[in-house]
């Protein structure tokens, strides 16, 4: 898990769903996101407080998601996500991004042995820049 490999192999994908992504400018899964955005990346947010975030819509679940995904970029508390590695599984999302401090092993496991690249406890800008 978290291999260069795997990490250079995500960035050349295009579409990021965002779960829990925060309309606040300061908090990481804001800027994080707007980041990735400025990259090029086709960023969907995943907050069901919201109806769109920054001008983009905004969907409360990945199953609403009407395009295809190619990422799921996780920025909620560890114990909740499961759920969220089933729902990747169910859209055939291609990878998992469990961001700094989101540490869940049966929700990577999950999503591994259905075949999405993992990469967990691990800051998607910072490597995206190192890169």
């Amino acid at each position: 898990m978290n291999s260069l490999d795997d990490i250079k192999e995500i960035f050349s994908m295009q579409t990021i769903a965002v779960v829990g992504m925060s309309p606040k400018p300061e908090r990481p899964s804001h800027y994080v996101s707007m980041y990735m955005k400025e990259q090029g990346y086709n960023i969907i947010p995943v907050n069901p407080g919201h109806n769109e975030i920054s001008g983009i819509k905004c969907y409360p679940s990945l199953e609403e998601i009407i395009e295809p995904v190619d990422i799921v970029d996780v920025f909620r508390r560890s114990e909740y996500v499961v759920p969220i590695a089933e729902s990747a599984i169910n859209i055939k999302a291609k990878a998992l991004w469990l961001q700094d401090g989101v540490i869940n092993h049966e929700a990577a496991e999950l999503a591994s042995k259905s075949g999405l690249i993992v990469i967990m406890d691990d800051c998607m800008l910072r490597k995206h820049r190192e890169i």
